[in-house]
């Protein structure tokens, strides 16, 4: 008996899916869910071990994806619920494509995000909620999209937020003025 459990516990960590492995898979699903005409994303190979050798990809010493940098890359199509997985993700640059389509709620997960900077694309549907939960976050630009509704009240709970650009949206209501929204000023 004991060693059918041992031979089981090895077998699990044998096959047990790595971090890098799950990251390069939620990557890898992003990649699949845009057109790349210009083949940006050519290094993104599902089979190697992790996407830290993948350009506009950066990992920290363990292998963990910290920064995914595609700003002006001329991507278009949706952006993936997969994202949330990359737990250490700090910088998502997904600026001045084309991307449509709702953000996802799951962008919420990312609890070491520190700037996100998905402007001057064709987003729609509402600011999520979920991105309350973002508490080290400290720049949120999502101008220049379609976005409608409200801006989320929860987000006044970012207490790290110095910069919140949600200008040349399609919102409606008024600019929350509590918490960490008390500090900015409406630039025009």
């Amino acid at each position: 008996m004991a060693l059918w459990v041992l031979f089981h516990l090895l077998l699990f960590l044998v096959l047990k899916p790595t971090d890098a492995n799950l990251e390069g898979d939620a990557l890898f699903a992003l990649r699949r869910e845009v057109h790349d005409p210009n083949n940006i994303l050519q290094s993104w190979d599902p089979t190697l071990v992790d996407p830290c050798t993948w350009f506009h990809v950066t990992c920290d010493s363990q292998n963990r994806v910290t920064r995914l940098d595609l700003g002006n890359a001329k991507l278009s199509g949706k952006l993936v619920p997969d994202l949330g997985k990359l737990e250490r993700l700090e910088y998502l640059e997904l600026y001045m494509n084309n991307l449509v389509g709702p953000i996802p709620a799951e962008l919420g997960n990312l609890k070491s995000l520190v700037s996100l900077d998905l402007y001057h694309n064709n987003l729609t549907g509402s600011i999520p909620p979920s991105l309350s939960n973002l508490s080290n976050l400290r720049f949120l630009r999502l101008n220049r999209n379609r976005l409608t509704g409200r801006i989320p009240r929860e987000l006044t709970k970012l207490g790290n937020l110095k910069i919140l650009d949600v200008s040349n949206n399609d919102l409606c209501g008024t600019i929350p003025s509590t918490g960490s929204f008390s500090k900015f000023t409406e630039d025009r």
